[in-house]
C-alpha cells in the first residue's frame, strides 16, 4: 500500500471518529435522562480513544504497516450519510448513529482483514469489536424507544 493511501484511509477514520465524538458529546449534554446521558458520555469517550489511537498510527512510519496489496480496499467508498446534528429527532439521531457505527465497524474489519502484521490485525480487530458494541447498544436503545409497547 502506498504511504499516501494509508494516510488517507487513517485520516478518514479519524474524521469519522471526531464526528461521532462531537455528536455523542453534544447529545450527552442535551439529554436529561441519566441513563442516556451516561451512554452517550461513554460512547463519546470511546470515540475519543479511537481517534487518539489512529492519530498515533499516523505518526508511525507507514512503510512499517503491512497490508495485502492485492486487495481492493474500498475503505472510503461508503455511501454518504446525512450529517449528524444535535437538532435531529432522537430516533433519527440514533438511526444515523447506528449506521455510522456499522460503517466504522466495517472499515476496521476490512483493515484488519487486509493487515498482514499480527499486531496491526489485532488492533484493527479490536476497534471493529468496539464499534460493534456501540452499534449493539444503540440498537437496544432504538428498539426500546421505537417500540415501547413491547415493554
Amino acid at each position: 500500500m502506498k504511504t499516501d493511501d494509508a494516510k488517507k484511509i487513517i485520516s478518514t477514520a479519524i474524521d469519522r471518529e471526531v464526528e461521532a465524538y462531537t455528536f455523542y458529546r453534544t447529545i450527552s449534554e442535551k439529554v436529561k435522562d441519566p441513563a442516556l446521558k451516561k451512554l452517550f458520555t461513554e460512547l463519546a469517550g470511546e470515540e475519543k480513544q479511537h481517534r487518539e489511537f489512529l492519530q498515533g498510527m499516523l505518526t508511525k512510519d507507514v512503510s512499517k504497516m503491512h497490508f495485502d496489496a492485492k486487495q481492493d480496499y474500498k475503505v472510503v467508498n461508503a455511501m454518504p450519510s446525512p450529517p449528524l446534528s444535535a437538532d435531529m429527532k432522537p430516533l433519527d439521531g440514533i438511526v444515523v448513529s447506528i449506521k455510522k457505527e456499522l460503517e466504522a465497524m466495517q472499515m476496521y474489519t476490512q483493515l484488519a482483514n487486509l493487515s498482514t502484521d499480527t499486531e496491526q490485525k489485532f488492533l484493527f480487530s479490536q476497534l471493529a469489536n468496539m464499534e460493534s458494541g456501540h452499534k449493539a447498544r444503540l440498537e437496544d436503545l432504538y428498539t426500546n424507544m421505537a417500540f415501547p409497547e413491547v415493554w
